[in-house]
């Protein structure tokens, strides 16, 4: 083969993969996330290249594609919840009766799940006891006040004390202050409650002009969520490159007990919503995973379910043939309420910090921290980091000294990443579970149902 038949061949090659790159957004997210490692392994700790201050500036600098991503969804992400809600249940408007039935479902389904996983965590961290392979000679311990330390507050009392402030504070009193405050479960509530309204008035003509609004605030949304995707790559690259340059791998060697307990929950847990979607879903759980990998790995990357949730909606609709109407209305839900992914995680956590300070759980404790992390993780926002502080208060109301924690802030970052692509996992099964026409619909149908 001649030199220019050769340039020609190679150049067609370049040119096909290119082309498939730019059809396939998975596979430009996983090459994303392998360069990132790559580039973040020769800023990181472990080699040592360059100085820390240094290499924190070019990790800032190189997760701007990333920031500037995630800024443009959370920018459009209230209105694209609330209209999505309203526009969802205005969509069942003529069977007010499915609509009952899927909210009822939808319930049972994300507080089944949550508990189930909350438990599984807790299970498995009793089971391995990684606490207890920790060299904790060198920890840090953080001094307490001694009021703190000399009175433990029975957690029972603390959670019926706070239960009724916290089931009032479901409803919004200012819906906007709610939405500049990013509290994404109070949207839900006044959307859900907008939408309501519309279903049971007798009066929806004076309401259709409020659709109409909606529905163009949902296609302006869409519309910038489009403009963000072309983002994505470089936002994956951007991330994955920071969280390596600052962590290294050898902080993950040190905590493989925890680490992998942890993993191992999240696996057992996605085996769950395959084994569900296979039998209540009636889709076998191979197809299922070619049509959810790219909304796992978006949610990998970004850590934020609710980052993608314009990719999850899409993604329930085109590929799970689920109707527009029951993914827009049970996706921003899901989003918010679905979390047991991190359920799974925060138990794991308590358990593992308990074991490193050396106190015992008796098991109705250990039966009221899977309680009160159930409660916990429906509503927490679906964004990075927001787990620390509800597992912050779970271990100071059990009376846990709190000085473990500096193990899991440490890998709170690369298990949120994993916790993140299960939950929207479950996000999705629920939708194909809770989806009443499943596949007798094909996209184009899903699309204007």
């Amino acid at each position: 083969m001649s030199q220019d038949v050769k340039r020609i061949h190679y150049r067609s090659l370049g040119e096909q993969l290119d082309a498939w790159m730019s059809a396939h957004l998975w596979a430009q997210v996983i090459a994303g996330l392998i360069l990132g490692l790559g580039v973040g392994l020769l800023f990181g700790p472990d080699l040592g290249w360059i100085s820390r201050p240094l290499a924190e500036t070019i990790g800032n600098w190189l997760a701007l594609p990333g920031q500037i991503f995630l800024g443009l969804i959370k920018m459009v992400l209230m209105p694209l919840v609330a209209s999505s809600i309203v526009l969802g249940l205005a969509a069942g408007a003529s069977n007010p009766e499915s609509l009952r039935t899927l909210g009822t479902r939808l319930a049972i389904f994300v507080t089944t799940t949550t508990a189930l996983a909350a438990t599984l965590g807790a299970s498995l961290a009793l089971l391995f006891r990684p606490g207890r392979m920790v060299e904790v000679s060198n920890i840090p311990v953080p001094r307490l006040k001694p009021d703190v330390t000399a009175i433990t507050p029975d957690p029972l009392v603390e959670i019926a004390n706070a239960a009724p402030t916290l089931i009032a504070k479901i409803v919004p009193e200012n819906p906007l202050a709610a939405a500049v405050s990013n509290e994404m479960l109070a949207i839900v509530v006044f959307s859900v409650f907008l939408g309501l309204a519309y279903v049971t008035s007798d009066h929806r003509e004076k309401m259709d002009p409020l659709v109409r609004v909606l529905e163009a605030l949902l296609e302006v949304s869409m519309t910038v969520v489009k403009w963000a995707m072309y983002l994505t790559p470089y936002a994956v690259f951007g991330l994955t490159a920071q969280m390596t340059a600052q962590m290294g791998v050898h902080s993950l060697f040190t905590l493989t007990a925890y680490l992998g307990t942890v993993l191992l929950g999240l696996f057992l847990l996605l085996i769950l919503y395959l084994v569900l979607v296979g039998f209540l879903g009636r889709i076998s759980p191979w197809r299922f995973l070619k049509a959810v990998g790219e909304a796992q790995l978006l949610a990998f990357s970004t850590s934020s379910s609710a980052a993608v949730m314009p990719v999850t909606i899409e993604t329930a609709v085109e590929k799970l043939r689920v109707p527009s109407s029951i993914a827009s209305f049970v996706i921003p839900l899901c989003s918010t309420v679905n979390m047991a992914g991190t359920a799974l995680y925060q138990a794991t956590a308590v358990i593992f910090v308990a074991q490193i300070a050396g106190v015992h759980l008796e098991i109705h404790e250990i039966a009221l921290i899977i309680l009160s992390l159930v409660a916990a993780s429906i509503g927490a926002p679906g964004a990075p980091g927001v787990s620390i502080a509800i597992l912050s208060s779970i271990i100071v109301s059990f009376g846990i000294p709190p000085h473990g924690l500096v193990f899991v802030l440490g890998l709170d970052r690369i298990l949120d990443m994993a916790r993140t692509a299960v939950n929207v996992t479950g996000d999705l099964a629920a939708t194909r579970i809770l989806s009443p026409k499943q596949s007798e619909l094909t996209p184009e149908q899903a699309r204007h149902s």
